[in-house]
């Protein structure tokens, strides 16, 4: 599929944003991924809430190989190739996918753990060099066993 088809192919949904990916485009509206464009054919975000209506419709999810395995991405499916004929059901559908990717955008927000894991690190490090010096002080140096030596003499 080419730039040219997938942005008439969308034209009832909204503009969208094509950037190069894998082997074809990754399609987007507002920032936010919700559709690959592969060799294999189009494919739609979906989630619990969508799925039940690819499966109705006979579509399967996204599959790759790679060298030790088959790989299947059940938060892609494939679209359903009558509506490559209709633009206004298709829009629908994108709507659906956007909606989607929306969904999983908001479950995988980070929380504000990475600061914690600063202070970790600097109590390790504290730790680490406090350790260096009590070993160094258990330690005798080498001046002070031969005056040691020289006294006993």
């Amino acid at each position: 599929m080419d730039r040219e088809f997938l942005i008439d192919l969308f034209a009832d949904f909204g503009p969208v944003t094509l950037r190069r990916m894998f082997s074809g485009y990754g399609i987007s509206a507002d920032g936010t991924n919700f559709a690959l464009a592969l060799r294999a054919g189009l494919y739609f975000r979906a989630d619990e809430e969508t799925i039940p209506q690819f499966e109705a419709e006979g579509s399967k999810p996204f599959q790759y190989t790679t060298r030790q395995r088959s790989v299947t991405v059940n938060s892609y499916w494939q679209l359903p190739a009558r509506l490559f004929d209709d633009a206004e059901e298709l829009a629908v559908w994108a709507r659906l996918a956007l909606g989607a990717a929306q969904r999983a955008a908001l479950r995988k927000r980070p929380k504000k753990a990475k600061a914690p894991a600063k202070k970790a690190m600097a109590k390790k490090a504290a730790a680490k060099k406090a350790a260096v010096r009590k070993a160094a002080a258990k330690k005798p140096s080498a001046r002070k066993k031969r005056s040691a030596r020289k006294r006993t003499s």
